[in-house]
């Protein structure tokens, strides 16, 4: 099949990096938009890497400079070739590494110094492969390309689409269409992003990028998502990720996106631990937990899906739909089955459609005919048979009603020419380019498209067509949950203060253990204003009995010692003490059980604290996830928060608003409100907890491996940390006390 070129992908790129933009954007602008291309390790050998790139290059019209390199030879594939880049008739741009991997990394020291810009290393045999040898070359080129300063892809990648220059420096021999199309994709597998694009081409959708990345000794995965974010041609960035290396870059890069409104779709490996050890071995890359993955990515404006299907569907949506002013749904369908289906579909993932207003119903009710069950979603086919142009009134009632926010219909695209049909898409798409609604055509089972299908939806550029009733609801979700974010969420400086911050170095460095004791972590938290339970250690049971009378009864008695994590296991924890005499007995038993175990942990003493009274027993916490860094945790407390798991992530640190949106998500968080009649919860304590423990764990940097206040006890006045556990990362201590 001949190469497709439109003639607006044949125009040069018309955008460029701002001269205040970082050297690195430039330099990945030259990658994609090269004067010239240099191909070094040239061969002829037939069905090899660089004679196929040769080919694609020639196949779609790169109008630059397409210089071979290989010492050995004086020409090939007609053309003359060059034995260095001192022989080029002109300054290398973007070079293409072919040759062996022990070649590789004097190939990139001599295009640097020669004056690329840019390159890109298809050669493997790196820090995919355990070998000595390949470890050696992996650790060697990585400073090569550091040293550069060039934009460089891979190694282990199979080259990158550029569109709006008709340039393909991919070894994929199908055909591709040359269209500066709203998608760019990039990720570490190259087979995978070569798919997404096919797909995407296959859906009549326009990819202007696509980028392979590799093992990413050079550029990274976030680098090409803040350079599609500045490009205005890119409407939706699709990536593939392996793992996130560099937290600060990918969050940076993901609020570029969302600031201007541009969604990052993402196919995450690691969402199961199958996942996540493949990951390891195939890019060395670290994989975190994949709910951390979503609860900090999400707040930046990334929707995870699930799998390749889910991709393609939820691309097309946000390619062809509006983002919508609310939820209200409306749906026009020809069948009461299709109806039952939409329905169930939505409902189940919680959407649901709104009640029609008198105006729009007695509207409907009038051309419909007597006998006729208006409603949403409306079922138009008895009277359509009647009078086909009912189907299509129908329609725009619904478009036209404010009371909805997105309409969908249910139908799909011809596969052959149909006059009447493609005519009423026509109308469909100007009313919808005209409001700037979402209308969105869902089809519940997937339908192959043909070319002209590909063709027809290419021309209906306000409408989006989902494929799947399953995959088409997630879609649409992602559509409603993307538009109701905040495009720009400030940078939040942690709001801890100085005596915070500098409680926080005491504890580190008065610490003994890998982890800090029940006093220790209690004091950390209340000098980061999260409100602790009265409470004072004891040496003696006399001195228990004196904290306990000033306390007053009921108190609760606790081991102290930072060897021992789980108190309640061993018996170190005796609750509802309501005299002297149950007070000195809890303190000898306690201490008598503690010198009976094993190991002989330390015993610091003996907790005498409040008891107090809950109506509600949550978990708050945080911990560092390997990949995405500081988290924080709320949900259901006790002894069975992890037989309930009702609990949610967030990302650190956090403000008050954030920290209820986040309590929101969780069950606790509808029993604080007030369940069933009953009063309401003392949330604003839940609020102060989170985000003194969002802070903490961002003081801390990397020292701190996690914090668990289970439980937080929570009534209608109050709300108190009484048991705390900070356990540190000792390696990141200890590294931070030797600076």
């Amino acid at each position: 099949m001949e190469a497709q070129v439109s003639p607006a992908s044949a125009a040069p790129a018309k955008w460029s990096p701002s001269p205040a933009a970082s050297p690195m954007l430039k330099n990945i602008h030259a990658m994609l938009h090269p004067r010239n291309i240099v191909l070094v390790g040239a061969t002829d050998k037939p069905g090899n890497y660089a004679e196929r790139i040769w080919n694609n290059l020639v196949k779609y019209g790169y109008k630059g400079g397409m210089f071979p390199m290989n010492a050995k030879r004086e020409t090939i594939w007609g053309v003359p070739c060059h034995k260095d880049f001192a022989s080029l008739p002109e300054k290398p741009d973007h070079v293409l590494v072919l040759v062996p991997a022990r070649f590789a990394v004097q190939v990139i020291r001599d295009a640097a110094a020669a004056g690329a810009r840019s390159a890109t290393i298809v050669t493997s045999g790196f820090s995919e492969l355990q070998d000595e040898e390949s470890q050696r070359l992996a650790v060697e080129l990585q400073r090569a390309v550091r040293d550069s300063g060039m934009a460089i892809t891979g190694p282990n990648c199979l080259g990158n689409l550029s569109a709006g220059d008709n340039l393909f420096t991919n070894i994929d021999d199908r055909s591709v269409t040359m269209e500066q199309g709203k998608v760019a994709i990039a990720g570490q597998s190259g087979a995978i992003v070569m798919a997404i694009r096919q797909a995407l081409e296959d859906r009549g959708v326009g990819v202007g990028y696509m980028v392979t990345t590799g093992n990413e000794a050079g550029l990274e995965t976030p680098d090409l998502m803040s350079y599609f974010a500045a490009d205005p041609s890119v409407r939706v960035i699709v990536v593939y990720l392996e793992g996130v290396r560099n937290t600060k870059a990918f969050r940076d890069a993901c609020k570029q996106a969302r600031a201007v409104g541009k969604p990052i779709i993402a196919l995450k490996l690691g969402a199961s631990e199958g996942g996540r050890a493949a990951a390891m071995a195939h890019t060395g890359a670290l994989a975190g937990s994949i709910e951390t993955f979503d609860a900090i990515s999400r707040r930046e404006g990334v929707i995870r899906v699930r799998g390749l299907d889910e991709l393609i569907e939820t691309t097309e949506c946000f390619v062809h739909a509006a983002l919508p002013k609310g939820d209200r749904l409306a749906a026009v369908t020809l069948s009461g089955g299709k109806r039952g289906l939409l329905l169930d579909a939505f409902y189940s993932a919680g959407l649901a459609f709104a009640p029609l207003k008198q105006d729009a119903s007695d509207k409907l009710a009038k051309m419909l005919g007597p006998g006729s069950i208006v409603g949403n979603p409306l079922d138009a086919g008895f009277a359509a048979v009647v009078d086909p142009s009912v189907y299509m009134q129908s329609i725009k009632i619904m478009i036209d009603d404010p009371d909805t926010d997105i309409v969908i219909i249910d139908a799909e695209l011809p596969k052959t020419p149909h006059e009447l049909r493609e005519r009423n898409l026509r109308i469909v798409d100007e009313m919808a380019g005209r409001g700037g609604k979402p209308v969105i055509y869902i089809s519940a089972m997937s339908i192959g498209f043909t070319e002209f299908t590909k063709s027809l939806r290419k021309s209906l550029p306000n409408i989006a067509v989902l494929q799947g009733m399953d995959r088409a609801v997630t879609a649409i979700k992602s559509l409603i949950e993307y538009s109701k974010l905040r495009k720009e969420v400030p940078d939040l400086v942690t709001s801890s203060t100085a005596s915070a911050r500098a409680a926080l170095e005491q504890a580190l460095k008065n610490a003994k253990g890998a982890a800090l004791d029940e006093v220790a972590s209690k004091n950390l938290l209340k000098a980061y204003g999260i409100p602790i339970s009265r409470e004072a250690i004891a040496q003696s049971a006399a001195e228990a009995v004196r904290i306990a009378t000033k306390i007053g009864f009921p108190v609760v008695a606790k081991v102290v010692s930072a060897d021992i994590l789980h108190k309640s296991d061993i018996g170190g924890v005796v609750l509802g003490l309501d005299s002297p005499a149950e007070v000195k007995k809890a303190f000898n038993d306690i201490t008598a059980r503690v010198k009976k175990l094993k190991g002989k942990p330390r015993l610091e003493g003996i907790l005498i604290a409040q008891q107090v009274k809950a109506d509600l027993e949550l978990v708050v916490g945080a911990s560092l996830d390997a990949e995405m860094g500081p988290v924080v945790l709320f949900g259901t407390g006790g002894v069975d928060v992890e037989l309930m798991k009702d609990v949610a992530l967030a990302g650190a640190p956090l403000d008050g608003a954030e920290a209820k949106a986040l309590i929101g998500r969780t069950k606790a968080g509808v029993k604080i409100k007030g369940y069933r009649g009953r009063p309401a919860l003392h949330e604003a304590s839940a609020v102060k907890a989170l985000v003194g423990l969002s802070n903490l764990i961002a003081d801390a940097g990397k020292r701190i491996a996690s914090i668990d206040v289970n439980p937080f006890l929570i009534n209608a006045k109050t709300g108190v940390a009484v048991d705390a556990l900070i356990v540190l990362n000792n390696e990141a201590a200890g590294k931070a006390a030797s600076r």
